[in-house]
């Protein structure tokens, strides 16, 4: 196809645009001596006996027996010449079962937190037997002069496994394994938080607010920031507040509210709210304006996770910590992967934190999985609808056909044929509520389509001079106007009748799209730049401004992005907030025809392009090289169009007089799917 040359006004400014196409342009440690492994069983058994006798007669008693092994051990030790400098250590695990750190059924733990019940069963294991009330295993076994050797050295732990050791400990404590908790901390000499922070978490979860401030005392030492406390206490106070206040008891709600929240003198915006609440007829009201789940388990949990936050995680771990760090893991490993296109559950049941999360390339919209040929010449423009079961398409053969998109197969058949425009289709517009699609034609066009789609009738055909050229369109996100100009040198706004509302002289429009605030207007004009335009004070000011024609652009669903076919040179990407050209994209083959790119897949991660090499073109939006190539069109593909609610299905527009749609892989076997990737190139690095 030739390229068509635009006439310029000399009034105008700006220089000649260039000819287009168209509008478009460790076992080691186990192998001491034979005697060793037999010694650390019995100290095993001794230690794990303290736990579980509870009668104090046979605790002491026990303590004296131990103490004498012991020593009669390290003796023995000594006089082989081994186990030196490991007696201490030992010694010092026996000193705390003495002095009571072992865990204890019910109450509080060693760990700091309180218990869930105990089931009334002794805890202790001795090569792998269990021990306790009824077991008939002795707690404390002999040692024979033949099983005297080496005491293993306690491994001093690092930061990082110190901090593992923590995590897992909440992570259980969590699931309400206390026990095994106390276990865990005993044996690694762990602490899972500061003693002060445990009497605080359990007297704001009992509800005992005057001890909670009293605790808050031991923690100011504790913290980074003393303003803090102030924080923390006016949380504590707001949820005393509240719950009196649920209760009942509104002359203690005032006086918390008088005499402990306000001398505060902290957000007293939050107090004045809090104040207003005194007026709530009943529980059930109060719950409802705080926006509050009520005095209980639910609302205390919520409360710690608030205070938390304040507070080192050398004192208190941040709530849930583990599960956060994990979900972190699994969204870093779905951001890393090139195909991922789904949208999943952030939730970690959904997942498995067995295995790497892989996408595979058969999931991806790279295989060809239906061909459109109702056009009869060269198709130069496609466009799904916003709810994505639509596409139309545009042809140099006057016609726009609309297709309707299967939700179950996703096969699209012709629902209908607008036909009429004398000059052929360049671009279709779909209003927000997809009621309308507007139709625009080459350069030397000078009228507008704008049909109704649900009923294929012509609402408004639109030509404001003979001399004009509409080539582009961009609705208003009110659904009530449009914008549309071209390159004889002025834009306009227009209703749905085509009666002219505002318009702006001076601009060789080359393509448009109206941001989602409503008022601006953005214009790339021949001067190789994009111009923010305001309709309602008349302002504009220059946004992006590249060194060759921009051919075309589109903009992202949150405004923020911008996908430039610039001419010689192929995909830019652009940030409209910061005004910088973000990334280059390599690969594509871009003259001086105008080609329709496109955000599109899960979150708008992925960019689609056509090329003057009859290819379609698809990048991450983070990388500038191509993970995929589809190839299949015969001439030049000038537009793709990814649909907005179904990630996986794509469609391009060529001048091969076809239109391709491109989804994942057909449901076969290994073997035939990988047979079906002819039409898909890896560009994987």
């Amino acid at each position: 196809m030739a390229s068509a040359s635009s006439s310029s006004d000399s009034d105008t400014g700006g220089a000649s645009p260039p000819p287009r196409k168209k509008h478009r342009a460790s076992a080691a440690e186990g192998a001491g001596e034979p005697g060793a492994s037999a010694v650390v069983t019995g100290l095993s058994g001794i230690v794990l006996g303290l736990a579980t006798h509870s009668p104090h007669s046979q605790a002491t008693s026990a303590i004296h027996f131990n103490r004498s092994v012991v020593n009669n051990l390290s003796s023995s030790m000594q006089s082989n010449g081994a186990g030196q400098g490991q007696e201490s250590t030992d010694l010092s695990c026996l000193n705390s079962a003495q002095n009571g750190e072992s865990s204890t059924a019910g109450g509080t733990h060693s760990n700091g937190l309180l218990s869930s019940t105990d089931n009334g069963n002794g805890v202790g294991t001795s090569n792998g037997s269990a021990t306790g009330p009824g077991s008939g295993t002795s707690a404390a076994p002999t040692a024979s002069g033949s099983e005297v050797g080496s005491l293993k050295k306690k491994k001093r732990l690092s930061q990082a496994e110190e901090d593992v050791i923590r995590l897992i400990g909440q992570h259980l404590h969590g699931l309400g394994l206390n026990q095994t908790v106390d276990l865990l901390m005993q044996e690694s000499g762990c602490r899972l938080e500061h003693s002060s922070a445990t009497k605080f978490r359990n007297h704001v979860m009992e509800g005992e607010w005057d001890k909670a401030e009293n605790d808050l005392n031991e923690l100011r030492a504790l913290m980074h920031s003393p303003n803090a406390i102030v924080r923390m206490k006016f949380l504590l106070l707001q949820q005393k507040y509240l719950e009196y206040l649920e209760d009942g008891k509104v002359l203690e709600a005032l006086q918390v509210l008088r005499g402990e929240l306000t001398p505060l003198k902290y957000n007293t915006d939050r107090i004045h709210v809090l104040s207003g609440y005194l007026m709530c007829s009943h529980a059930e009201d109060l719950k409802a304006k705080a926006e509050w789940e009520g005095k209980g388990t639910a609302s205390r949990c919520r409360l710690l996770d608030k205070l938390q936050t304040y507070l080192p995680p050398s004192v208190m771990l941040p709530p849930r910590r583990m599960q956060t760090l994990l979900r972190q893991a699994v969204e870093l490993q779905r951001d890393r992967c090139l195909y991922h296109n789904t949208k999943l559950d952030s939730s970690l049941d959904s997942v498995s934190l067995l295995l790497d999360h892989v996408c595979s390339r058969k999931q991806f919209p790279c295989y060809t999985q239906q061909i459109l040929t109702e056009h009869c010449n060269e198709v130069w423009f496609c466009k799904f609808s916003n709810d994505g079961t639509k596409l139309a398409t545009g042809s140099k053969d006057t016609t726009v056909i609309i297709w309707q998109v299967d939700p179950e197969t996703h096969q699209l058949k012709l629902l209908r044929t607008l036909e009429g425009h004398a000059y052929g289709v360049s671009y279709l517009a779909w209003s927000p509520d997809d009621m309308y699609l507007i139709a625009c034609g080459p350069d030397d066009c000078s009228e507008l389509w704008l049909w109704n789609v649900q009923t294929g009738e012509l609402r408004t055909k639109m030509s404001q001079s003979h001399e004009d050229s509409l080539t582009s369109v961009a609705w208003n996100p009110d659904g009530k106007r449009f914008v549309t100009g071209g390159q004889r040198g002025q834009f306009y706004q227009c209703d749905l009748d085509g009666n002219l509302l505002d318009s702006w002289e001076g601009v060789r429009v080359q393509c448009l799209w109206c941001l989602g605030d409503g008022r601006a207007v953005l214009a790339s004009d021949t001067h190789q730049r994009i111009r923010g335009y305001n309709f309602e004070d008349l302002t504009d000011r220059n946004i992006v401004q590249e060194d060759h024609p921009i051919m075309s652009f589109t903009v992202s669903k949150n405004g923020r992005l911008a996908l430039l076919n610039v001419a010689t040179q192929g995909v830019h990407l652009w940030d409209l907030q910061d005004r910088v050209l973000v990334r280059k994209y390599q690969g594509v083959t871009q003259g001086f025809y105008t080609i329709h790119s496109c955000f599109g897949g899960h979150n708008e991660d992925f960019i689609a392009s056509g090329s003057e090499d009859h290819k379609v073109y698809i990048w991450h939006r983070r990388g500038e090289l191509p993970i995929a190539e589809l190839t299949g069109h015969t001439r030049t593909v000038n537009c793709v169009s990814w649909n907005p609610v179904i990630p996986g299905l794509l469609a391009s527009a060529s001048d091969d007089g076809t239109v391709r749609v491109w989804g994942p892989a057909p449901f076969l076997d290994s073997q035939e799917a990988d047979g079906l990737n002819e039409n898909c190139s890896n560009m994987d690095s």
